[in-house]
């Protein structure tokens, strides 16, 4: 995929994103604002996209901490990891291997995509791997990843089959302290 078309893709994309966040918010709008009566006090509280939401969020934690080391911010490093959620979420292509004890999973893709494989599914595999339920293993191949994840418990078995990839690439409660640590110039990974 060109640069050209994978810039009109996001662009395309951030437009769905605001426009399904302006039909989210007008619903909440309409049930809250008293339109005899409407004050400059009502302003919106969603920014119209998921990044530039998780950015301003970001900017909003470093100004309330008075310890935030401006030299050491980089919001540049969290877009450029929003960005690669973005590609590793829409664009991947997932060939998905039972396994006896879970699932291996092998994760292509080209350009953009396959930097954001490279980036995140290394880095989130080890984050898996501490969760008690199962053991996780991601590594970097010609043209992609692969990630392994198994567990001696059936339950959690399902558990990975039911989950997949993607939903795997999602678990986990780090995902909120990666930006907050990556903007302020101290990645976790």
């Amino acid at each position: 995929m060109s640069s050209k078309s994978i810039v009109v893709s996001i662009v395309l994309l951030l437009l769905g994103f605001a426009g399904g966040t302006v039909f989210a918010n007008s619903d909440r709008h309409a049930a809250s604002v008293n339109h005899s009566s409407h004050s400059q006090t009502s302003v919106p509280k969603e920014g119209g996209q998921a990044a530039f939401n998780a950015i301003a969020e970001i900017v909003k934690m470093l100004e309330a901490n008075p310890e935030t080391n401006w030299s050491k911010v980089n919001i540049n490093a969290l877009r450029n990891h929003l960005v690669d959620m973005n590609a590793l979420t829409l664009s991947a292509e997932v060939e998905t291997f039972p396994m006896d004890q879970g699932m291996r999973f092998v994760a292509r893709g080209s350009g953009t995509t396959l930097r954001a494989l490279q980036n995140m599914v290394p880095a989130h595999a080890r984050e898996l791997d501490k969760m008690p339920q199962w053991s996780a293993v991601g590594r970097v191949m010609t043209g992609g990843v692969e990630l392994i994840v198994t567990s001696d418990v059936e339950a959690s078995r399902e558990k990975i089959s039911g989950l997949g990839f993607f939903g795997l690439m999602a678990t986990g409660a780090h995902h909120q302290r990666h930006h907050l640590a990556t903007s302020a110039g101290d990645p976790m990974h």
